[in-house]
């Protein structure tokens, strides 16, 4: 659960929807993986159905499989290689012992995952015969509300934070901003005389403490120190002190919505935008072409209200990110450009179709 306030939400949600062990369990960002492969699978069925593809059901379930592979692998990879490349080369005597397998660090790349993909519709159709360009088409077409929700997992998780808000917002600030009690954690955020009024707060409850814990085991420091007050606040806020709550949220920063507005972008605008393309039968690729146009003008944008990450890779005020994305865009103008142009029977169309 997140907690609404006048002026903004609170992040209170834990990454667990059911918690199995201290560190195991279902977590909300594998069930979004798994929510946007269904939806994928029902829309790809659709069109298997109605005949606006050439595959036939049973190939759908046979295809999502290798896709599914491709973006898992490929998101991984894409991290590792693109954000964190000494996992590579970091070997532990540990299960899983490869620095690459450690999937509670860092997580996945959706530029990563994009590529996974369009090998996997690679390999797939050249395995059954049916035109790369129109698997690919298929494949962009079908993965945009799992875009979304990963979006919104991240969320849920706590990551990828937007940027702070103007100084001028900071006071009232609006109801679509969003604030994080991890921000107690980090040095020099909360004042020396912001520190004395939050005090009285402390000692709340060990159960309460206890049950913050639980739902997100304070970060870095990894226990509670019984003199640490800004850790206690900390897991008072997640243990579900109402009262800790809003009073610490006065003393949090509000910070642009970045995983909400990636959630709409990559989610609905850039489902939308492929519907319209698609309405009538395209030349096969022509779907992709706007995919990967879409998405890298959409990420360009979006990228804009999103905290850099530490030690991520720079030049001037463009993130590696941004680059990645702009590339895209150039890429996904190509394909547009000469799948237009190739000679080949339109495909698809979800108004009208072949």
């Amino acid at each position: 659960m997140n907690l609404l306030l006048a002026e903004s939400l609170l992040h209170t949600s834990t990454p667990f929807a059911l918690r199995l062990g201290e560190n195991f369990g279902i977590r909300w960002y594998g069930l979004s993986y798994a929510g946007g492969f269904l939806v994928a699978w029902l829309l790809m069925r659709w069109m298997a159905a109605t005949r606006r593809t050439p595959m036939t059901k049973v190939q759908v379930g046979d295809f999502l499989t290798w896709a599914v592979m491709g973006v898992i692998v490929g998101g991984r990879v894409g991290h590792v290689v693109f954000y964190d490349h000494v996992l590579l080369y970091t070997f532990t005597s540990e299960f899983p012992f490869w620095g690459l397998l450690f999937i509670h660090r860092g997580g996945m790349s959706s530029h990563g995952g994009i590529i996974g993909v369009v090998l996997a519709a690679w390999w797939w159709s050249k395995r059954n015969g049916i035109l790369f360009a129109h698997m690919a088409d298929v494949a962009a077409w079908s993965c945009c509300i799992g875009l979304g929700l990963g979006r919104y997992a991240n969320w849920i998780n706590g990551e990828l934070w937007g940027k702070p808000l103007p100084n001028a917002l900071q006071g009232d600030s609006p109801w679509w901003s969003v604030k994080y009690p991890e921000e107690l954690l980090r040095p020099g955020v909360i004042s020396e005389s912001n520190l004395v009024l939050l005090k009285p707060l402390v000692p709340m409850s060990s159960t309460t403490v206890a049950a913050g814990m639980q739902v997100c085991p304070i970060p870095v420091t990894g226990a509670i120190r019984n003199d640490d007050t800004l850790e206690m606040l900390y897991a008072a806020c997640y243990g579900g002190d109402m009262v800790v709550r809003a009073k610490v949220a006065q003393y949090l920063t509000a910070y642009y919505p970045n995983n909400f507005l990636q959630a709409i972008s990559d989610g609905v605008v850039l489902f939308a935008l492929l519907c319209v393309v698609w309405i009538k039968p395209r030349k096969p690729g022509v779907i992709t072409g706007w995919f990967v146009l879409g998405y890298g003008a959409l990420r360009v944008l979006t990228e804009q209200w999103r905290e850099v990450d530490p030690g991520v890779f720079m030049i001037g005020p463009v993130t590696l990110p941004m680059m990645l994305s702009m590339l895209m865009m150039l890429i996904g103008a190509v394909i547009c450009v000469t799948s237009g142009r190739r000679n080949t029977a339109p495909m698809g169309g979800l108004v009208w179709h072949n």
